[in-house]
């Protein structure tokens, strides 16, 4: 039987199957939390990558958001400044490595993407903002995460791309051709778009593509998505063997330590299996402190401890 990830060796987590995995998360019984940070802002301790620190402070699963495929550009990496890695930006002339292997290796955590199915609509909220073809969704995007050592792949959108819920179901149908690993799907927000951000009939969708773990903004995050309907989603969810994930991407997660006390502890309640912390603080991730929070919040002290605590060699 596969240990819950909660309390697995990083050693252990390195030998995982996707399947695993996602049994792994299941088993921790809604106490597993993935943290989200962006891997072009300079880092907020300075010389270390951002996922190290959400790791030091309790990250179960780490997500790396404006994550280029084609550019796999992470601030932070071992060898190089801040100074460096602008040079790689500015200049496409400069090759880059690939990332993942280190930064699974300085870790111990699985570490996932996001890439944006982008809908080419009028039909938007807010003013559309470009990103390059290294962050969308696409048959070589997806192909080249499986070649680098990807965990898992979130389809969703960051504010003002576009993103729609059928181009996130288009998208899983297409990873599952060229991707191994786990696979998410869901809006945290609008995402410029005006459509709803969480219906059945996209629940659905994403379940029948094929996706592994449905994504559901947290209660408190968006206007009037309830309680009530975070349930009605998890139980769809559930039917389709989909365990699901709330996230917090609406900059609430800077926010004071008791909101995301209460949030934790809400969406908890409604059925989860992980909780996601985005990466709106300063440096490209959320304030360090409010991941902790999340963690006494969902598992307790012996539990936070244990995972903070735990050598990345064993």
């Amino acid at each position: 039987m596969v240990k819950r990830l909660i309390s697995a060796f990083s050693s252990e987590i390195a030998n995982m199957t996707a399947a695993e995995l996602k049994q792994s998360i299941k088993a921790s019984e809604g106490r597993t939390i993935a943290v989200e940070n962006v891997v072009l802002a300079s880092p907020a301790a300075g010389d270390i990558t951002n996922a190290e620190v959400v790791s030091a402070y309790g990250a179960d699963l780490i997500l790396l958001n404006a994550f280029d495929c084609f550019r796999p550009i992470v601030f932070g990496m071992p060898g190089t400044t801040v100074e460096d890695s602008f040079a790689q930006l500015m200049n496409p002339e400069v090759e880059v490595e690939n990332p993942i292997p280190t930064l699974k290796k300085l870790t111990g955590r699985p570490i996932g993407i996001n890439l944006e199915p982008i809908a080419f609509s009028d039909d938007m909220l807010s003013e559309r903002i470009s990103i390059s073809s290294g962050r969308t969704s696409s048959p070589e995007t997806i192909q080249k995460a499986e070649e680098m050592g990807v965990d898992f792949i979130c389809f969703t959108g960051n504010p003002g791309t576009g993103v729609t819920n059928a181009a996130i179901a288009d998208a899983v149908k297409v990873a599952k051709q060229h991707f191994s690993g786990l696979i998410i799907a869901g809006k945290m927000h609008s995402a410029g778009s005006s459509e709803p951000v969480v219906t059945p009939e996209a629940v659905e969708a994403y379940a029948k593509a094929g996706a592994d773990i449905l994504l559901l903004p947290a209660v408190g995050t968006i206007q009037g998505f309830t309680e009530k309907h975070l349930i009605e989603a998890v139980e769809i969810a559930k039917s389709y063997d989909l365990l699901t994930m709330t996230a917090i991407g609406t900059s609430q997660e800077s926010a004071r330590p008791e909101t995301i006390r209460q949030m934790a502890i809400v969406n908890k309640t409604c059925g989860v299996d992980i909780q996601h912390i985005g990466d709106a603080g300063f440096g490209g991730m959320t304030l360090p402190e409010n991941i902790y929070e999340m963690s006494i919040a969902i598992r307790g002290l012996r539990h936070t401890i244990n995972r903070i605590g735990r050598s990345v060699n064993r």
